[in-house]
């Protein structure tokens, strides 16, 4: 991982994914913005309101896919990366992480 300051919203930290799950992720972030679209289009046309409830459940559950797909990739690269490079606080971070995702 490298220390990068560009966002002013994230750790500083980066990391280079694999060209796959890299692609695997972008795939998920692309359909999940499809359906946002189509939400957008449901009420834009005064669709009925459970069927718009509906679609938005499948969009909270690919995004919950998502982030279990991207935080297996995470403890198993960069956490136990840290590890085993004697970098305790990442248990820390990842108990922290874990936290704000069952919010």
């Amino acid at each position: 991982m490298n220390v990068d300051n560009k966002c002013p919203h994230c750790s500083g930290k980066t990391k280079n994914r694999d060209e796959n799950e890299k692609k695997d992720l972008l795939n998920r972030l692309k359909r999940i913005e499809g359906q946002v679209r189509g939400v957008e289009n449901m009420l834009e046309n005064d669709i009925y309101c459970t069927d718009i409830l509906i679609q938005v459940s499948a969009i909270n559950a690919a995004l919950n896919s998502f982030n279990k797909r991207l935080l297996a990739s995470h403890i198993k690269s960069c956490v136990a990366d840290d590890i085993r490079q004697g970098n305790d606080d990442v248990i820390e971070e990842l108990v922290d992480t874990l936290g704000k995702l069952m919010k």
